[in-house]
């Protein structure tokens, strides 16, 4: 029983922090992996994206209710994720990640740097690109994180919002919203991977997900009401925390 509470606890966390920012699975996998230490990695991430899938849905249909969603961005964007994450899924479960664990970390510490260095970055919505330029960066970040997804995962939310405020202009706001979507994507592709190859425990990961809504309900709810600011604080914090997590996991685990 105190193994349900403990995961059921990770995934309303996880569904919080990720609608506001992404980095749901710098909670929800290590909580999986600390009641399920001896399973098969793989089938521990296919049943995080059950969860996170309905999570991250949730989260995107309250943006698109209350916030002005980018479409022009948001849909080449999720093709792109969705068709790539399947491909990292797929890798995930054939080759070996260990590159991938160690440069993460020096990656996130870019990205916490430049925030803090660029004051005014995400602050306001001005969006820089239009017509087919706008349509051909969202599928190159689409399908770059959409692979990254399928292959690892952690901090795929707060990757997306960092590139959609720096690459396109957008509003810590706005990005997050368009990242939800693109996630919702990322999360579809690589579960029918998972799934199809028999890596998910379903009940675990259904039961999972309505916490992960509630959270996730929760968590965009607190973006829409305070806004860039409120958002741009917790993606720094959250990724701070995601450069010591996986720098732990890279090189001291």
């Amino acid at each position: 029983m105190s193994d349900y509470l403990i995961l059921c606890s990770g995934a309303f966390l996880a569904g919080l922090i990720d609608a506001v920012v992404g980095g749901g699975g710098l909670i929800q996998i290590p909580t999986l992996f600390s009641v399920f230490p001896n399973m098969m990695p793989a089938t521990l991430f296919g049943t995080n994206k059950i969860a996170s899938v309905f999570g991250t849905g949730a989260a995107a249909v309250t943006f698109a209710k209350r916030v002005q969603l980018e479409w022009g961005a948001a849909v080449p964007a999720a093709l792109a994720a969705f068709l790539f994450s399947f491909a990292g899924a797929w890798t995930v479960t054939h080759v070996p990640t260990d590159l991938v664990r160690k440069l993460l970390p020096f990656v996130l510490l870019f990205v916490a740097l430049y925030t803090l260095k660029k004051k005014d970055l995400g602050r306001h919505h001005l969006p820089i690109h239009a017509g087919s330029k706008k349509i051909w960066l969202a599928i190159l970040i689409g399908g770059a994180i959409g692979f990254y997804d399928g292959v690892f995962g952690p901090g795929t939310g707060s990757f997306l919002v960092f590139l959609f405020v720096r690459v396109f202009g957008y509003s810590f706001l706005s990005a997050s919203a368009v990242s939800k979507v693109v996630n919702v994507a990322t999360n579809i592709g690589a579960l029918i991977w998972f799934g199809a190859s028999g890596h998910i425990i379903w009940q675990l990961g259904l039961l999972m997900a309505v916490f992960n809504v509630a959270g996730s309900t929760v968590g965009s709810r607190l973006a829409i009401r305070h806004g860039s600011g409120f958002v741009r604080i917790l993606f720094l914090v959250v990724v701070t925390v995601l450069i010591f997590k996986t720098g732990y996991d890279g090189f001291l685990k």
